[in-house]
Formats: structure tokens, sequence, C-alpha cells
């Protein structure tokens, strides 16, 4: 018989983990491993990180330390892990523990967004023997909602809205054992002592999960529209087939011809409305939930309102327990069974999404004609969050629910700043730290109570992050956030980010890339520039300092004439371009048709003496221009949809406008770095009136406006080899693919948006990153000046 050596020796050591690490179940992974190696020890949650006193053999130290990183749980995003040598008399002798949280001074942790329903969760709550059968609050610590329901941190059950619903004994037992999913899970709850789901409509009030839901179909099925509260806020509900329904949903919330969203029951419903590739299947399918835009079906079973004018359609999967519950299958043919439902924001047009019970109270009843309501409360609001697929990867339309408020690496320390985005489609962010915490989705700040909205959500995630010593904003004067930010900077330095320069160091920003030399190539419709113009179509130098740049290049100038009425009324913008161009206003041209007699006289006078107009070099404005010009559309409903339905034009002759299409068009780049459309406008407006094929001419513009792109990058990149392509017209596929394969085979490195979006819902990043920047580089901020409005991040 050998002789046993003596037991290793035992080590003790302190890890120290920071990242997304509350709220995704760590402490109880860390129990687990702790065990399974033989370690004694603690683990614990303060409000910055997770840390851990573990004790015993090195080489069992050693391998927790690995598997801390290796065997995370799902939902967990690692930022580091620290290790050291802690030197003690006493021993760990009774095993590991999972002990209370504690504060600390150090920036606070990330908070997890909410992830959808995990299948061990579904496959409980439709086992009729289990306890949690058909429970609509069903979750685990892999699973369910966190960031609407986080009201401080460190994250624990009395710092959630779960507060008010103390756990059963069965609840509690399951909560306490290191062997159950549902250890130390907070939002933990059973239908003995979880939040209740009911319905309200027409026949009063209906009790109990199952006759609820089974009321809110039966309305469905009768043509009603039902409001249903989800994670983040209610939405409106109706059956995607039904014209009647669908429209008055369109007209209750002021839609006008936007895009409606569907959720489907599973992949295979969602393949009778789309064409899905294995890629667009793996987003869908993804924690996060989001609506994808998908290509659909001629034989998609839809009214035409639901989309109307588009071949995208916008899909998502069931992400809470509730849409599961109402959309499954049913065997009784008494029931009545939905497969798929129309879903959108409870909301009217331009106003915030509708999360509370008394704005319940207060909205609902003008916008839906039941509730299907619970009573667990929404701590933040949060929007569905809406993606593309662009070659494999993910391009963030709205950047929300299932993502924010994930933080970006900034990749350099600095002071915390508030950045208050722009004025559409706005989000906020906060940085803390190195990491920048972008806020869900807020809107479009044109009415009060988005206003309202923001400065709530900027209070409750201040109130979980550290207070801001900086505040950054957008440059125009007239941006209500502008004028939130000079409200509330409150001595602090005020930083006035130019729109598009922000737009530029958002996608530095999320690759990691800030001080790094690019040139960024800036399309939208509106930001205000340095000489008080309309810019849009901006090529920008940024050099080794990020948060300078120079305007290499830029799309030349037309006059813009009645501000928001040219942005409403292509047809202006187009007369614009033609005036410009110098060429003759004739009757059959679809933009002068468009006018009557007295507006063609207003703007000949307009443009003529300059009143009333204002410069712009937008490309997004151009695009409507030449949307106009192929007799597309002459007044829109929804930001961007001349532009949408020219992409859909050119796209139905060519998914590839990287080669030249049958009509040659070109737009002139000059030596000093401009863009010149004249002879565009002039070839288009000639071949349109002409008869040439408008579908030929959309694809021609969008190859034309590729190769000007290529050509005065090459022009003024110098040694710079990293190009960027952001802001709203890059939502475009069709152009951002073609610019992209014209620039690489160019020799150049292309940057596009993978993490924020590029339109404004991405300009907060890049305000914040700019205004972290300019501190860095400021020996000492003269506060006063920011105050007033000095335009720190100065154009060049």
């Amino acid at each position: 018989m050998s002789a046993q050596g003596p037991p290793a020796q035992a080590t003790r050591h302190r890890f120290v983990v920071t990242g997304v690490v509350q709220g995704v179940g760590f402490r109880p992974f860390v129990h687990r491993i702790a065990t399974e190696l033989g370690l004694a020890g603690v683990v614990g949650n303060d409000s910055a990180t997770v840390f851990i006193d573990i004790e015993g053999p090195a080489a069992a130290i050693a391998e927790f330390g690995q598997r801390l990183r290796l065997d995370a749980p799902p939902l967990a995003v690692i930022d580091d892990v620290s290790s050291r040598l802690v030197h003690s008399d006493n021993r760990w002798d009774n095993g590991f523990h999972i002990i209370a949280s504690r504060s600390s001074s150090s920036a606070p942790t990330a908070i997890p967004p909410d992830v959808a329903v995990c299948d061990q969760c579904l496959a409980e709550m439709f086992d009729p023997a289990d306890r949690r059968h058909h429970h609509p609050f069903i979750t685990c610590t892999n699973c369910g909602p966190r960031f609407t329901i986080i009201q401080e941190l460190p994250y624990d059950r009395p710092a959630t809205t779960m507060a008010g619903f103390p756990m059963c004994g069965r609840c509690a037992q399951e909560y306490q054992d290191p062997a159950d999913r549902r250890f130390h899970a907070q939002p933990i709850a059973c239908p003995d002592c979880g939040p209740t789901l009911w319905f309200t409509g027409p026949g009063g009030r209906v009790e109990g999960v199952d006759a609820a839901l089974a009321a809110a179909r039966r309305q469905l099925a009768a043509g009603r529209v039902v409001a249903i509260k989800g994670i983040g806020g209610y939405h409106l509900a109706c059956r995607p087939a039904d014209d009647a329904a669908v429209t008055a949903l369109r007209q209750r919330k002021a839609r006008g011809g936007k895009p409606f969203a569907i959720l489907v029951r599973d992949l295979d419903v969602a393949r009778r409305y789309a064409h899905i590739d294995p890629a667009e299947e793996r987003v869908l399918a993804n924690s996060a939930r989001p609506i994808v835009l998908l290509r659909r079906r001629d034989t998609a079973p839809t009214a035409a309102g639901v989309a109307p004018g588009s071949p995208l359609i916008g899909l998502m999967l069931p992400y809470s327990p509730i849409h599961h519950l109402l959309l499954v299958p049913l065997p009784d043919p008494g029931h009545d069974n939905l497969d798929a439902i129309v879903l959108t924001s409870a909301n009217r047009s331009d106003e915030p999404i509708c999360s509370t019970a008394e704005d319940a109270a207060d909205r609902l009843p003008a916008l839906a004609d039941a509730v299907l309501d619970h009573n667990r409360p929404i701590h933040v609001p949060c929007d569905d969050s809406v993606v593309r697929v662009v070659d494999g990867h993910e391009l963030p339309i709205r950047r929300s629910r299932g993502y924010a408020p994930l933080p970006i690496d900034l990749g350099r320390d600095g002071p915390p700043v508030l950045a208050v985005g722009g004025e559409l489609k706005n989000t906020f962010c906060l940085t803390d730290g190195r990491r920048a915490f972008c806020s869900a989705h807020i809107g479009d700040m044109g009415s009060v109570a988005t206003l309202k909205a923001f400065t709530r959500s900027v209070r409750q995630l201040s109130e979980i992050r550290r207070e801001p010593a900086r505040i950054a904003g957008d440059l125009h004067p007239r941006y209500v956030t502008r004028n939130w930010a000079e409200h509330n900077a409150a001595g602090r330095p005020l930083d006035l980010v130019q729109h598009h320069h922000a737009h530029v160091v958002s996608l530095l920003a999320e690759h990691g890339m800030l001080g790094e030399p690019i040139i960024g190539v800036a399309f939208d419709g509106t930001g205000y520039g340095c000489d008080d113009t309309v810019w849009g179509g901006e090529i920008l130098r940024l050099d080794q300092d990020s948060h300078l740049f120079t305007r290499a290049g830029h799309l030349a100038a037309v006059p813009l004439a009645g501000g928001d009425a040219a942005v409403r009324n292509p047809w202006r913008m187009a007369l614009a371009h033609l005036w410009q161009a110098r060429v003759p206003w004739r009757s059959g041209m679809a933009p002068v048709d468009a006018a009557s007699g007295a507006e063609l006289r207003l703007l000949r006078t307009q443009f003529a003496t300059g009143r009333g107009c204002v410069s712009t070099s937008s490309m997004g404005r151009l695009f409507d221009a030449v949307a106009s010009l192929l007799g597309v559309r002459q007044q829109i409903d929804y930001e961007g949809q001349a532009a949408i339905e020219l992409e859909v034009l050119a796209a139905s002759v060519c998914a590839d406008i990287a080669v030249p299409g049958p009509i040659p068009l070109r737009l002139d780049v000059r030596p000093d770095g401009v863009l010149d459309p004249a002879p565009l406008i002039a070839a288009l407006a000639s071949a349109a009136y002409d008869g040439a094929d408008a579908a030929a001419l959309a694809s021609g513009f969008h190859h034309a406006v590729a190769v000007a792109v290529t050509d005065v990058v090459h022009q003024v990149a110098g040694t710079t080899r990293t190009v960027g392509l952001t802001g709203g017209v890059f939502q475009n596929v069709l152009l951002l693919r073609s610019c992209r394969q014209l620039l690489q085979q160019a020799g150049f490195r292309v940057l596009i948006h993978r993490r924020v979006p590029p339109n404004d819902g991405g300009l907060a990043l890049g305000q914040a990153a700019v205004s972290v920047l300019t501190a860095l580089a400021e020996p000492a901020p003269d506060t006063a000046h920011h105050r007033l409005g000095e335009r720190t991040p100065r154009c060049v």
C-alpha cells in the first residue's frame, strides 16, 4: 500500500469581478463552482463589484479563477477579474457562503438588461404538474426582467419593484437552496406570492390567469384593440390580418404610414410572414428578442395597413411569459387561437410609452378597447429594440429593451458625464469612469410628455450611477435637449458638440477606437453646423484628438425653404435642387405637378431672394429630392419615408449597386472636397421627364452616391486608412453595403455601427465621449465659458 502525501497547504485569495455581474446569477454560480472544487469562503455584492474571499489548495484556486471567466452565466459580461493573495491566520472552516450585500464608494456595477424567458422556465410554465403552471411572471437567475425593475444597487430584492411581494415559504426555500436554479433569483415568485394578472374589458374585470387570457383572446378575435402590460410598458395589440382593427389602431395612435411590428408565436409562424436567413434566425431568437426587420413574403397574412408600401416587415418572438401564454396553441376548439398579433407601444405618435397604472388610467381609454393588466410595477420604461441584419451582423435601428443599459467601454477613464442626445429618436448617455451607459429609447422630443419622460429617466439612471460632473449636448440653439442641459447644468461645464462630429465619435467609441484617426462620412437629414446652416452630408477628418475635427468635405448646399415644411414635402427639396442645378421647372415633372401655382411662385421668390431660406448640405434631403423627382413620394407621414421607399425601388432591380446601372449618373467631386449633385439632378430630371424606368434611375442614384463617397474619401484621406459610415442615411442597407464594398476595394478599413444606431439614437454616446476627451485635454476647465455655451469641440 502506497503512503498518502500530506494534504495540500491552503491559501486564501481575494477575487474582485467587475462588469455585468449582478442580476445574472453570478453569486450562485460562484457558490456552485467553489463547492464543486471543495473551496471555502464567501461571495457577496457591493454596489460596484462581486467580491470573493476564497480558501483552499493553490491548484483548486487556480482552476476556480479560470472557471470564473470560462463558465460564467450566460447573461454575465465580465470586464475584469482581479486576484491577490491574502495573508490571514484565520481559516474558513464551514464551507462556502453567499453573504449580504454591502455599500461601496466605487462606481456602481453595470445593470443587466431585461432578457427573454428561458427554455427551462417555459417548460415549467407549460407543465400541468409544476407549481408554476401558467404563472405569467415565471423567472429564474438566467432570465426575466432586470433593468426595468431595479431601483438601486447592489441588486437585491428590496431594491427592486418585487419588494412589495414577500416570498412564500416554498419560494424562500428555493431562493436559499444552492442547488436550485432560483438560488438568489431576486424576482422569484409563484402564483401564491407573486404579482397577479387580470383583464378589464366591455364586460368588466376578469380575474384569474386563464380566464383573463381567454377574455383577451376573445376581444382580439372580435376585432378589438387590446392593451397588454409587458416588461417595460404597455403595448397595443390587434389581429394582423384584420383590416378594420389595424386601421383603428393606426388612427388612434395617429401613426400615419409608419409600419407596425408583429409578435409571432415561433420561427415556423415567422416564416409565413418573411424570408429569414440563418443569421436573422439567430437574432430573432437571441435573449434580447428585438424586432427584426425582414423581407416580407408576398403571401404574408397581413392587412394592407400593417406595413403599407414596404417590402420589409418587423417581426419579434415572444419574450415575456404573458406573450407565450397568449399565443400558445389551444386544443379546445371553443377557444380562440392566436399565433400572431400586431404589437406596438401604447402611446400616440411622438409621446412616451405608457408604463404606470396612473398613466394607463389616463391614456389607455382613448387607445384600447380592453386591457390585459398586472400589478408588477415598472420602474424604468423600456420600448422594444429594432434591428436589421446586414451580412450576418446586427445593425441597430433602436437600442432599447434587451440591450440598454449595457455599457460601452470608452477605453479611458474620465469624469462622469451626462450627454443629453438629440431631438429625434432621443437617448441620453451617462459615463462612469471608462464606461458609457446609453439609456433606453426615449423618443422624439416634441411634446411636454416626452420631456417629462426624459427628465424622469435621467433622474432614475443618475440615482443608480454617479452624479454627472459635466453635461454635453448638441450645438443646435433651439433643441429642447440643449435647453434642458443649459437649465440643469447648475455650474457644471457644458460641452456643446457638433451633431455630425458626435455621430463619428459614437462610431469610434463603440469600436473602442477613440483617439485613432478616421475619415467620418456622416449623412443624415438635419444637423446644426458650425456656420449656423443645416449640415447633413459631411466628410469629417478626425486625427489623434477625437474631440476636434476638420470639415474636409460636404455635399454642396441648396436653399431649404420652409423648414419642417420642406422635410414633410419632398417636392420642395426637389424644386430646390432643380433651382440650384439651373434646371427649368416644367409641367410634367413630378415635383412641379405636386405643387400649386401659388406655391411655385412663392418658392421661386424665396429661392431668388433668399428670404425664408437657410442653406442645407443634407444628404437626407437629397434622397427626398430624388424620391420626388422619380415620382416615389411627394409627402411623408413619418421621418425618412421617402428615402426608405426610394431604397425599396432601387433594390427591386439591383441588390448590388456597387456596379454601375444601365443609366450612368454621377455626383461631381470638386478639388475642395465638395460633392456637387447638380449634374446628377439634371440627368435624373431629364431621364425621368423622358419616361426612363424609375427603378433603374433609383439604382443609378444609389450607385452615384457610393462612387462619390469613395472618390471624396480618396481625395481627403491622406495617410488615414480608416473610414466610418454613420448617420441616419446609413440605415439604407443598399447604400451602406455599396459604400463599404467600394471603400474596401480601395484599400480602406470601414467601420459601421454594430452596438448603437447610426441615427440620432446613437448621438448621446458620441457627445459623452467628446465631453470626456475634452475634459482630459483641458488643464483646468473654465466653467464660466462652458456655461455660456462655448463650442468646446471646435470646428477646425
